[in-house]
């Protein structure tokens, strides 16, 4: 079993950054796939990214160039950096875990683990 806790979300200005964190517990990361999604009110859950264990990282479109993910296997921790953010990214974000660490997993039901969420507001 892995337990999954993000943190750094917060209310942030129109074309400011965050950088979320994604820690893990209960299991090494550094074999599985981690992901970003996010989801906002009224809205489908959205894939924001991910990255696997080669590491490979692939983005969804809305974020491309903006976002960027990182591991750092020593610390089991995932990261999500967020730049020129906008109101529309505006979202709780939620890390989510696979043990099948060589996929690009693109979808929520690919991912068997999840966080709790933190919420992230972009003011304009």
């Amino acid at each position: 079993q892995v337990q999954l806790v993000e943190s750094g979300g917060g209310l942030v200005q129109a074309g400011g950054s965050l950088r979320l964190s994604c820690a893990a517990s209960g299991r090494t990361l550094s074999t599985w796939t981690v992901g970003w999604f996010r989801q906002a009110p009224g809205k489908e859950r959205e894939f924001v990214g991910a990255v696997n264990a080669i590491p490979v990282t692939y983005y969804g479109d809305s974020v491309k160039g903006r976002f960027t993910i990182s591991r750092d296997n020593a610390k089991n921790t995932v990261y999500l950096q967020m730049n020129t953010l906008k109101p529309e990214d505006t979202a709780v974000y939620y890390c989510a875990a696979d043990p099948t660490g060589w996929r690009s997993l693109r979808n929520s039901y690919e991912y068997g683990y999840w966080g709790q969420g933190t919420q992230v507001t972009v003011s304009s």
